[in-house]
């Protein structure tokens, strides 16, 4: 049985017995020596497991917490022959506490959801057969076998065979994926309708799903302020509630007694147990961590991985945001538009590029040895040496060429003239002539120009592009997107020293979304660090504080919009319950709120921040909103 379902079921049978005593009580006019044991069984039913929690938590030194406040105040009830009170505050509190248990369920459904993308087993292929393992027990460079309706429990590229994948739990999108021969695939995705033979490219430890369940299971780690501003208030607001009930119970019926010669104990000890039920700080311990929670749920649904609450205030706070070019506003589906031999022939200048880029798996190398086409005999290259944001050395038939940009040429006092045509030139020679230039050229996203305009539309109008391409691609790239500023030709440390620069204007809050591995520093020097979740190096997905699993820019101002939606309902809670609370203690004091008010105060007020709270859950309105 459910714990939920365990609540409702001791709530009901308490509250029927709370009945039996009311419908008693009101036909045969019961004794309260009568009346005491048959409330008493229904107290129990109710709260046995709050009092032995709070017996629990006062051995082990946690004295004051909500389930303490509860066990003194209801015990205060039954001392002042209030026992219909005493019952139904616990049995109200525990349908509060149910309430409370289904919306922390719901929220983490969400997160946890991506739990069903751990893989329980692989299909290895020894030998002609397929043999069932644990994900962890493939090697790099082994076969598994993937038949329709499994899941792809490594990631890896297709050998045989193709299908139509699912990716939702990964992307948070619905559409099918096409994937055939020579395609790389996720861990995750789920195998639709065709047999599929995967060399896996990674250890399991290694894989997207291994990455992504990590990051859930650490997801709630790292606390926002507003959290932690809670944690504290709770801890140094309980003992203090405690103290003036106590005060409340005593000084003033003392000064009565004593001026009056009255006794009015009875009735300040039902103030004092009225002020600690109104006190509970149930409403805001629940509801604020609850709306961060349900944030990183909702973000969950739309196919953004958020590492911590802490960032949805920082997201939220976003002023400024950079990005990286290739790959993040480009589609980095590179191709080669132009050959063009100086010194020599057009066939030498791509046979020495691709023959350069042969170890290379940046999209440029890619893009050169497709338009190569011809097998390279690796046995010819004798020595190749990268040269970090430059290009390649390389040693071959006993000459030394160069393949990269105009530094690496100017570094080594070749003479050229420098190109000046849209699109990334790379350039070849030997180590005392030119030999020619490559044009390649990369499409712009269509989808950047909306991202610009959207977060224009959030009032984030401060947005600047950081890479290492040349000034005038760059440039062109902000021009037809709408983006501020542009930072071009940086080698990797010129990027931080860039982001740096952008930070020292203390113009708020500055993210920078990237995917590549020279990425990582800014990632993590940035403010919020947004990385490609498909796409993305493994060091960038690791450096950044947000992961957009199917590399759709487009979902920034989405999770932008989400963050502030959470933020706003984060203080909402607070500033009700607080307001709430105040006024019904100061009413409680006076006497002018009884325990019935009291358990509104505390309940009532508590179930209302936590349904204020689920709203962080539902993201298809914000949705709508950018999409139209």
């Amino acid at each position: 049985m459910s714990k939920i379902k365990n609540r409702i079921i001791r709530a009901i049978i308490a509250f029927v017995v709370f009945l039996v005593d009311i419908i008693l009580a009101k036909t045969i006019s019961l004794e309260w020596y009568i009346e005491l044991p048959i409330c008493l069984v229904a107290y129990l039913i109710s709260g046995y497991d709050i009092l032995w929690k709070a017996v629990r938590n006062i051995s082990h030194g946690e004295i004051f917490d909500e389930n303490f406040l509860m066990i003194i105040a209801t015990i205060g009830a039954f001392a002042t022959l209030q026992f219909e009170e005493a019952v139904m505050v616990m049995v109200l509190y525990q349908v509060g506490e149910s309430f409370q248990d289904y919306a922390v369920n719901r929220s983490r459904g969400s997160i946890t959801s991506l739990m069903d993308l751990r893989p329980e087993y692989a299909g290895l292929l020894k030998d002609n057969e397929i043999v069932i393992v644990g994900p962890e027990e493939v090697k790099v460079g082994e076969t598994i076998v993937v038949k329709p309706g499994e899941k792809i429990p490594l990631d890896g590229y297709i050998v045989e065979g193709s299908s139509n994948l699912n990716t939702a739990s990964l992307t948070g999108e619905t559409k099918l994926r096409s994937v055939s021969i020579g395609d790389e695939v996720l861990s995750g995705s789920v195998n639709q309708d065709g047999l599929l033979k995967i060399v896996v490219s990674k250890p399991y430890e290694e894989s997207t799903v291994a990455k992504i369940l990590e990051l859930v299971e650490n997801a709630s780690d790292k606390k926002a302020k507003a959290e932690n501003f809670i944690s504290k208030f709770a801890k140094y607001y309980t003992p203090i509630v405690v103290i003036a009930a106590l005060l409340l119970a005593i000084l003033p019926p003392s000064i009565i007694m004593i001026q009056q010669n009255i006794n009015v104990f009875a009735d300040y000890i039902y103030r004092a147990c009225s002020f600690l039920v109104i006190s509970c700080p149930c409403a805001l311990v629940i509801s604020v961590p609850l709306s961060f929670f349900g944030g990183i749920g909702g973000a969950a649904k739309l196919g953004v991985l958020i590492k911590g609450s802490s960032y949805i205030e920082k997201i939220a706070k976003i002023k400024r945001i950079a990005f990286d070019k290739t790959g993040t506003l480009t589609k980095g589906n590179f191709a080669v538009s132009k050959v063009i031999g100086v010194n020599a022939s057009k066939e030498a200048v791509i046979y020495y590029a691709a023959y350069a880029e042969y170890y290379s798996n940046h999209p440029l190398a890619m893009s050169i040895k497709e338009y190569y086409k011809k097998e390279i005999d690796k046995s010819l290259i004798t020595n190749v040496v990268e040269i970090a944001g430059k290009g390649i050395e390389l040693m071959m038939e006993t000459e030394t060429y160069l393949v990269g940009n105009a530094k690496l040429l100017n570094e080594n006092k070749i003479d050229f003239n420098e190109i000046n045509e849209l699109g990334t030139i790379i350039y070849v020679a030997t180590k005392i002539k030119y030999l020619g230039y490559i044009v390649i050229v990369d499409e712009v996203k269509p989808e950047v120009r909306l991202l610009i305009k959207q977060l224009k539309d959030l009032n984030i109008d401060n947005t600047t592009i950081l890479t290492g391409d040349n000034r005038e691609i760059a440039a062109k790239v902000a021009k037809d997107t709408g983006i501020n500023n542009v930072y071009a030709e940086l080698l990797p440390q010129d990027k931080v020293k860039a982001i740096e620069t952008e930070l020292s204007k203390n113009e708020g809050v500055l993210a920078y979304c990237g995917d590549g591995i020279n990425d990582a520093p800014v990632l993590m020097r940035a403010d919020i660090g947004i990385a490609m979740g498909a796409l993305g190096s493994d060091a960038a997905i690791e450096a950044a504080d947000v992961i957009l699993m199917d590399d759709d820019i487009i979902k920034i101002p989405t999770m932008i919009k989400l963050a502030k939606k959470v933020m706003k309902i984060v203080y909402e809670n607070i500033i009700f319950a607080i307001a709430i609370k105040l006024v019904v203690l100061v009413l409680g004091a006076l006497g002018y709120a009884n325990m019935w008010l009291a358990i509104f105060a505390d309940v009532g007020v508590a179930c209302l921040c936590i349904i204020n709270a689920m709203r962080c859950l539902y993201i298809n309105k914000i949705k709508k909103e950018f999409r139209s």
